[in-house]
């Protein structure tokens, strides 16, 4: 039997067929979003603006299974279409969708297919940075509870703060969004045929990592709590949901229409698990257990572990949930807004054409340039926050920095810097979670950057001082949808099938003693900086990135 694990990401989708017998990875197709900037719908005025066009996400629903399916017809001969027997799906988020009362995204409507407001709010939007705060302080001051569970600080990233967002800015979309939905649930609800907000199934992964949702307090916050934040939400409340489920439970079934489109057989019965999040679907495809933390690496990174104890609430996370990444234990999550990204930035801006005519010659070039180097040898140090922190600091209002630099300095160098500072960030979230309890005896690191790039492993091996594995399956976040659709068919349970599918690759990379020595004098600096700008533990340098923030925007604003 086969299942199919569909992984939507911030540029692009991707489809990966797995053999359930054997927990082979089979044919996989990706579909690059048309619209926007490599699929990012932005605004030249507002750097924090990012939005997606959902119509991308249906034409590449047909285009990544079809390929898929082609390529394992040909990849294995016994293959065929009458076996798959489930669908699972993750995407990105807080991904938020505006919709009216029958689950239509308002971009699909005439009148609002031009407004940026009435399309999807990727997770990457920081422009409710404010309502972000706001919440923050509301729930402080009356529902600390709320904020224990997703570490102490509300994001701009996440479900309330983007529609409450909305609300102040745009008046009429509002209005005409009978409620919102999130990507992952929405999709999973289209391919079901029945996209009505008020009953789709939501997803416990994206509600409780996101949404305040929690059993505890009787699901998303009281009346009380968002009758004070904003009136309207009271009776938004009523138009959501009452409660959300792993993604080990069934959605429904794949509609007629999608068995048509996708060229299945019309009386087939094919299984749509309940949806969830890339990075956690991703933490299952790569062998998530107690005590191993896995770092889904690519354009930001995510940190996913689980417990089966009961824990204190850890600050400066992005949630404790029961079930959101295994089910029937608690999903812990963090994770660091720019590391695929930094790295790009810093090739797309910075690095001279000394170093190569494209993108990936510049890349090779810094890597042997950098991989005979000792730390602390460019004498440089730097912040990780190009993109904002996520964790431990959860504050999207903080920038870049580099100091250090002499007129010597090379691009090289200054990518180990990068490196370096990515890695003493993964080393404060560890650090966070061993401190309250969380057990973490190695890490395991999935993506494109933990595949292609040594260097970069060894180093984070060296500043971490864990051993470092790599997941040898090419697209975790898609093969955990599949394994977790397929138990929510009733093919087996979920450790038999992740024991047939967890592979890594043979190499571990070992912390160096010596070298690790030396990153913890460096990395007692970083948290120098780290806590003058992102705490303000001195009080005199705290104000600085949010002051240049201030007055760019001004100055934007003429």
């Amino acid at each position: 039997m086969y299942s199919i694990g569909l992984d939507y990401g911030t540029n692009s989708c991707r489809a990966l067929v797995v053999n359930l017998e054997s927990g082979a990875e089979l044919g996989s197709a990706v579909f690059s979003y048309p619209s926007g900037e490599q699929g990012i719908l932005v605004d030249a005025s507002d750097p924090h603006l990012a939005r997606q066009n959902p119509q991308d996400y249906l034409d590449g629903c047909v285009a990544i299974i079809r390929g898929a399916l082609e390529e394992t017809a040909v990849l294995e001969s016994s293959f065929c279409m009458t076996k798959v027997i489930s669908i699972g799906v993750d995407t990105t988020g807080s991904t938020v969708i505006p919709v009216d009362a029958s689950g239509t995204p308002l971009a699909f409507i005439d009148g609002f297919r031009d407004n940026l407001n009435a399309h999807v709010w990727l997770w990457k939007d920081h422009t409710a940075y404010k309502e972000a705060e706001e919440i923050t302080a509301l729930a402080k001051r009356m529902r600390p509870e709320y904020l224990a569970k997703c570490g102490g600080t509300y994001s701009s990233e996440w479900w309330w703060s983007k529609i409450l967002h909305l609300k102040r800015i745009d008046a009429e979309v509002y209005a005409a969004s009978y409620s919102f939905v999130e990507h992952c649930d929405w999709l999973t609800a289209e391919l079901c045929g029945d996209t009505n907000p008020v009953t789709l199934k939501r997803s416990v992964c994206a509600a409780g990592h996101k949404a305040m949702y929690n059993a505890e307090w009787g699901g998303l916050p009281d009346e009380e709590f968002l009758k004070e934040l904003d009136p309207a939400m009271v009776d938004l409340r009523g138009r959501l949901y009452g409660e959300a489920h792993a993604s080990d439970e069934r959605a429904g079934t794949l509609s007629q229409g999608w068995l048509e489109a996708l060229g299945f057989s019309s009386d087939m019965e094919i299984a749509v698990g309940v949806g969830g999040f890339d990075c956690h679907m991703g933490a299952v495809g790569a062998g998530v257990k107690e005590g191993t933390l896995v770092k889904v690496l690519g354009t930001s990174t995510c940190d996913i572990t689980v417990s089966g104890k009961d824990l204190a609430d850890v600050p400066g996370l992005c949630g404790q949930v029961m079930s959101s990444v295994v089910p029937g234990v608690l999903g812990i999550e963090a994770g660091q807004s720019a590391v695929g990204d930094l790295f790009l930035w810093l090739v797309n801006q910075i690095v001279p054409d000394s170093y190569g005519s494209s993108v990936d010659e510049k890349f090779e070039s810094m890597a042997a340039e950098i991989e005979g180097l000792l730390p602390g040898e460019t004498g440089l140090l730097a912040l990780d926050w190009n993109n904002g922190n996520r964790s431990v600091l959860t504050d999207v209002r903080l920038s870049g920095l580099l100091m250090g630099q002499t007129l010597h300095t090379q691009a090289h160098e200054i990518y180990r810097a990068y490196i370096e500072a990515t890695a003493y960030g993964a080393y404060t979230i560890i650090k966070r979670m061993e401190e309250y309890g969380v057990a973490i005896n190695d890490v395991v690191n999935t993506g494109g950057l933990s595949l292609k790039n040594p260097v970069l492993m060894q180093i984070y091996a060296d500043v971490i001082g864990k051993p470092m594995r790599v997941s040898s399956v090419d697209q975790t976040c898609a093969m955990g949808a599949a394994l977790l659709s397929a138990v929510s068919a009733g093919y087996s349970d979920l450790a038999t099938l992740q024991e047939r599918s967890v592979k890594y690759l043979d190499v571990v990379y070992e912390p160096d003693a010596g070298n690790h020595a030396i990153y913890e004098r460096l990395y007692g600096l970083y948290i120098d900086l780290h806590d003058s700008f992102g705490a303000d533990a001195s009080g005199n340098l705290g104000h600085v990135m949010k002051e240049l923030m201030d007055i760019r925007d001004q100055q934007c604003k003429g």
